[in-house]
C-alpha cells in the first residue's frame, strides 16, 4: 500500500494510519483491533445501525434548534444519518458484536462514519474533521451511556414488530389448519398415555391460542422499552448537555422512529438499570420454550411412518439419511427447536450481564444487545419457516385417528356418569386384559343399551361438555 491509500487520524493513544477510503476512523480502527472475538461485526444488526442514525439525526436537530450547531453541520449529519437509516453504508460498522467499553467502540463507530460522510456531502475529505468532527458535532451533547442504551430499545423496537409479525403468519397457519381438521376425531393424550377424545382441530387451536398470547406479551413487554435515558449524557446527571435538550432530542426521535418514546423519570437511575431487557428476555423465553413444546408435539405426532403415532404427515422437505432410502425426516420442526434452546441460553446470559453492572453503569450491554438481537431475529425466522414450510403442508391421517378413537380404552371416560366410576374402571381393566372394546363389553355386561352408547358416544359429545341425560332414579 502507498501512503495515498492511508490518512493520519489522533486520538489520546497517538497517531496511526487509517484507510483513506474508509468510512470510520481511528477509534473504531482501534476497536477492531482489541475486539477479534466473533468475527461478526455490528453491521450484521441493520436495526442498530438505523437505530444510531436516527438519534445523531435527532440530536442534530435539537442542538441545532438550541443553537449549539450551525445550520451548514445539522444538513450534512441529518443527510448522512438519512442515508443509513436507508441502508447506506453498514459494512462500515465493523466493531465486533462482542466488545468492551459498553457500547463505546459502537458509538464511536457510528459518530466516524457519519461525520465522514456528512464531510463528504460538504466538499470535503474524509478525516478533515476540523470542518466537522465526530465528537464535537456528531456527539454533541450525548454519551455512549445514553446514545447506546437507547439505540438498542429503539433497534429490539423495530425488532420486535417483525417478529409479532411473523408470529401472526405461524399463528394464522395454525388456525387455518384448526379449522381443516376441525371434524377429524382423535384421542387426546395425557402424560403419552391415552387420555378422551378431541378432534384434531382442537389440538391445532392449542398452537395457534398460543402464539396469540405471546404476541400480546411481546407487545406489553415493548412498551417496556419505550422508556429511555436519552439526554443522560456519562451517569444520568446530564453533564454537557443543554438543559432543554433531553425534551427536545425526545420529540425529534419520536418524530424520526415513530416509536412512543418516553424519557425516563429518573436519568440515573435509567443509566444504570438493564431491567427491560432482563423482562423482555423473559417473554422471548417464554414465546422460545412454547415454540419448542410446539414443535415436539409436531415431531412426535407424526413420527414413524408406520412405527410411530403417524397421525399427521409433516411436508417432505429433504432426504433424511445418507444410508436409509426413503427416510424422511422432521427438519423444519427440529431447527425451530434448535433456535429455542439458543434463546433460552441467550436469557441465562442477559441475566447474568444485567445483573453484572456497577453503580452508575452496566458495561455489558454489548452482550444484551448480541443476545437479544439474536434471539428476536431467530424467533422471526423460525415462525416464517415453521409457517411456510411445515404447518401449512401438513396432512391428517383420519381413517387412522378414529380407528384409534374406536378401539381406545379411553372412551370408557365419557361413560362415568352413566355407570359410575367403578363400572367404567372394570369394563376399562377387561378392555385393556382381553383386547376387547369398550363399546361391546358394556353391551356384555348390560350397562347401557346399544341406543344409549351411540347416544353417548357421538363425536361432537366426546369433544365438548354437552348436557348429560342420566336418568333419575326414584328411591
Amino acid at each position: 500500500m502507498t501512503v495515498e491509500n492511508f490518512r493520519t487520524e489522533h486520538d489520546l493513544l497517538g497517531d496511526r494510519e487509517v484507510f483513506a477510503e474508509a468510512y470510520y476512523g481511528v477509534h473504531t480502527l482501534r476497536a477492531v483491533e482489541n475486539f477479534p472475538i466473533t468475527g461478526t461485526p455490528i453491521s450484521i444488526y441493520p436495526e442498530l445501525i438505523k437505530a444510531l442514525a436516527a438519534i445523531k439525526q435527532a440530536a442534530a436537530l435539537a442542538n441545532h434548534e438550541l443553537g449549539l450547531l450551525d445550520e451548514t453541520r445539522c444538513n450534512a449529519i441529518v443527510a448522512a444519518c438519512k442515508e443509513l437509516m436507508a441502508g447506506a453504508l453498514h459494512e462500515q460498522f465493523v466493531v465486533d458484536v462482542i466488545q468492551g467499553g459498553a457500547g463505546t467502540s459502537t458509538n464511536m463507530n457510528a459518530n466516524e462514519v457519519i461525520a465522514n460522510r456528512a464531510l463528504e456531502l460538504l466538499g470535503h475529505r474524509k478525516g478533515e474533521y476540523q470542518h466537522l468532527h465526530p465528537n464535537e458535532h456528531v456527539n454533541i451533547g450525548q454519551s455512549t451511556n445514553d446514545v447506546y442504551p437507547t439505540a438498542l430499545k429503539v433497534a429490539t423496537w423495530f425488532g420486535i414488530v417483525g417478529l409479532i409479525e411473523a408470529m401472526a403468519v405461524l399463528r394464522r397457519a395454525f388456525e387455518a389448519k384448526a379449522e381443516e381438521f376441525a371434524h377429524i376425531i382423535k384421542m387426546g393424550r395425557t402424560q403419552l398415555q391415552d387420555a378422551v377424545p378431541m378432534t384434531l382441530g382442537q389440538e391445532f387451536s392449542t398452537y395457534a391460542v398460543m402464539l396469540g398470547e405471546d404476541e400480546q406479551r411481546l407487545r406489553e413487554a415493548s412498551m417496556l422499552i419505550c422508556e429511555i435515558n436519552l439526554g443522560a449524557t456519562a451517569i444520568g446527571t446530564g453533564i454537557t448537555a443543554h438543559p432543554s435538550y433531553a425534551p427536545l432530542v425526545l420529540q425529534r426521535l419520536r418524530e424520526i422512529t415513530g416509536i412512543p418514546l418516553e424519557t425516563a423519570p429518573n436519568l440515573i437511575e435509567a443509566t444504570q438499570d438493564c431491567g427491560s431487557f432482563v423482562q423482555l428476555s423473559g417473554v422471548l423465553k417464554r414465546v422460545a420454550v412454547k415454540l419448542s413444546k410446539t414443535c415436539n408435539d409436531l415431531r412426535l405426532l407424526s413420527s414413524g411412518p408406520r412405527a410411530g403415532l403417524g397421525e399427521i404427515n409433516l411436508p417432505p422437505m429433504q432426504a433424511g439419511s445418507s444410508i436409509m432410502p426413503g427416510k424422511v425426516n422432521p427438519v423444519i420442526p427440529e431447527v425451530v427447536n434448535q433456535i429455542a434452546f439458543e434463546v433460552i441460553g441467550n436469557d441465562v446470559t442477559v441475566s447474568f450481564a444485567a445483573e453484572a453492572g456497577q453503580l452508575q453503569l452496566n458495561a455489558f450491554e454489548p452482550i444484551i444487545a448480541h443476545s437479544l438481537f439474536k434471539s428476536v431475529s431467530h424467533l422471526r425466522n423460525g415462525c416464517l419457516t415453521l409457517a411456510e414450510r411445515c404447518v401449512k403442508g401438513i396432512t391428517a391421517n383420519a381413517d387412522k385417528l378414529r380407528a384409534t378413537v374406536e378401539n381406545s380404552i379411553g372412551v370408557v371416560t365419557a361413560l362415568n356418569p352413566y355407570i359410575g366410576y367403578a363400572n367404567a374402571t372394570a369394563v376399562a381393566q377387561e378392555a385393556h386384559i382381553t383386547g376387547g372394546s369398550v363399546y361391546d363389553i358394556v353391551l356384555s355386561k348390560g350397562l347401557l343399551s346399544k341406543e344409549e352408547l351411540d347416544r353417548i358416544l357421538r363425536p361432537e359429545t366426546l369433544t365438548q361438555p354437552v348436557p348429560l341425560n342420566i336418568p333419575t332414579k326414584s328411591n
